[in-house]
């Protein structure tokens, strides 16, 4: 099995992103809690132009990483992975399996609790790190599993990516939500109409996400709609999504992910007050990042490939899928971005933050040990 050069570049960009996610998260919580402290966690919520800086990466440059996300989802159907049922099958049914179990294990610790709305928390996959985590096994590594796991998270940001449209939704602005749906209709007929320019769809874009960010709905939504309204072809490289997807791949990993694990991690642990283990929701997390997305991703591969709707990635064993449903329970960038929308206590966030840093970084080490011992040479 060779690999395409999108392919080649998506994973080097996400792999090497992954590293520096780790080490802005690593440099955020020293200057948060040993060198800047107070003044450093201040420095998010400065106001600019009627929004905090943390905000306006959130809503803003986090859309930025949302269309990006949707393109991928996009290329992945039309001409990727997921364009082949068969090969499909295997990987939608896993990823399921690993955002039900984790949610229903969430659950069993929060339900009819008001922590209970963070129950998107541990459904997602961070791409980057889980890449990144799987890269350091070298070339060893069969392809084959890391299209599996390239394909499972990628599954697994469409369900946070509707997760997020239909339950993390505020107050609705009926106008400014059908100024935003109008203006993508009108974007999906200039699609139509074979209009190939990005600059109509970056600039309705860009007035989708005002309308949207005042609607009520989540902003980043805006970059999902986005993407499926740019023109793409599955026969070439240059169509105006492919061109976008190339073009954003850098600044999204090196510019964007950076800046959100800088300023959603400048977290003061004093005295240990932030770290409640017995907190229904981190009891919830912790389980089901570390056991529910093993467990689920794992489950529902066996069941489908025992129904026979599915088959093992080439040159891979159930030991290398348990290994890539550790790696499934590294969250962390959706994760701690569901988390600020389910909770408004900010030592609620806090306090759901730390348990996706812990829980992810325990998934990542547990992947990791996991698969060296068990890939073969």
């Amino acid at each position: 099995m060779k690999a395409s050069t999108l392919f080649d570049e998506f994973f080097e960009s996400d792999k090497t992103s992954g590293v520096l996610l780790i080490s802005c998260t690593i440099i955020s919580l020293l200057l948060s809690n040993f060198f800047l402290k107070e003044s450093y966690v201040h420095l998010w919520h400065l106001q600019w132009a009627g929004m905090r800086i943390e905000q306006w990466i959130n809503e803003g440059l986090m859309a930025v990483f949302f269309l990006l996300v949707g393109l991928e989802l996009k290329r992945e159907f039309i001409a990727g992975e997921l364009s082949n049922i068969k090969n499909a099958l295997l990987p939608i049914v896993a990823a399921i399996g690993g955002v039900i179990i984790p949610a229903c294990i969430f659950l069993l610790f929060n339900y009819g609790k008001p922590t209970q709305s963070g129950v998107g928390i541990p459904m997602a996959t961070d791409i980057a790190f889980a890449l990144s985590v799987l890269s350091l096994l070298g070339n060893k590594v069969p392809l084959s599993l890391k299209i599996f796991l390239t394909a499972l998270a990628t599954i697994d940001d469409l369900c946070a990516i509707i997760v997020i449209a239909i339950f993390y939704t505020g107050s609705l602005s009926l106008f400014n939500l059908f100024i935003s749906l109008g203006l993508f209709g009108l974007l999906l007929i200039l699609n139509r109409l074979n209009i190939k320019s990005l600059i109509p769809y970056l600039a309705g874009g860009l007035l989708m996400w005002y309308f949207m960010l005042h609607s009520g709905v989540h902003s980043t939504v805006t970059g999902v709609l986005l993407s499926l309204a740019i023109p793409s072809d599955k026969n070439k490289n240059n169509s105006p999504s492919s061109v976008l997807q190339h073009r954003l791949h850098k600044p999204v990993a090196f510019i964007i992910l950076p800046l959100f694990a800088l300023a959603n991690t400048a977290i003061v642990i004093s005295g240990g007050n932030q770290i409640d283990f017995q907190h229904p929701a981190s009891l919830g997390i912790f389980a089901g990042l570390i056991i529910g997305k093993p467990l689920g991703i794992f489950l529902f591969s066996f069941l489908a490939v025992k129904a026979r709707i599915g088959s093992l990635p080439q040159r891979t064993g159930w030991s290398e899928i348990f290994g890539i449903g550790l790696l499934g329970g590294i969250g962390f960038t959706i994760s701690i971005f569901i988390s600020l929308l389910a909770f408004d206590q900010q030592e609620l966030i806090n306090q759901s933050k730390i348990a996706v840093l812990i829980s992810s970084s325990v998934s990542g080490l547990l992947g990791f040990l996991w698969l060296k011992t068990k890939i073969k040479k």
